[in-house]
């Protein structure tokens, strides 16, 4: 099933501010949650919602994802930002998202690292990249 589409972070950041009910979804693992960093849209008077796509390190897919949607307070009808580290992941949680009748659901294109470039890195694309707020434990 489609999704409401892909959005930059710039975008996200934009709806986040600007709409009071829409809500960041970052499906990363918590490894990635851990050692990379998170969004940190606190100064928006928001929190985010950690809900992993995939579990680290079998890389199964979270059989619980929609319930644990439902666990951290999304409702039908609240705008949906999905975020992973490239923008790949966070489709697939946007589609299963729509299917079960929330959002609209967004995916955030180049996530939070990027894509690999061509010398193997991440970091050069991505809402960490543009400087928009995150934070490291």
């Amino acid at each position: 099933m489609s999704y409401a589409g892909d959005i930059s972070p710039e975008q996200a950041w934009q709806m986040l501010e600007n709409d009071s009910e829409a809500v960041l979804v970052d499906v990363r693992t918590q490894a990635e949650w851990n050692y990379v960093g998170v969004p940190d849209i606190s100064s928006l008077g928001k929190r985010t919602v950690f809900v992993e796509w995939v579990g680290f390190p079998t890389g199964a897919r979270n059989a619980d994802f929609l319930n644990d949607l439902a666990a951290a307070g999304i409702k039908p009808g609240q705008p949906l930002v999905f975020l992973c580290r490239s923008g790949q992941r966070s489709i697939g949680s946007a589609q299963l998202a729509t299917s079960a009748g929330l959002g609209p659901a967004y995916n955030v294109l180049d996530g939070f690292e990027g894509a690999i470039d061509d010398q193997g890195h991440r970091g050069h694309r991505g809402w960490r990249a543009l400087g928009l707020p995150w934070r490291q434990s």
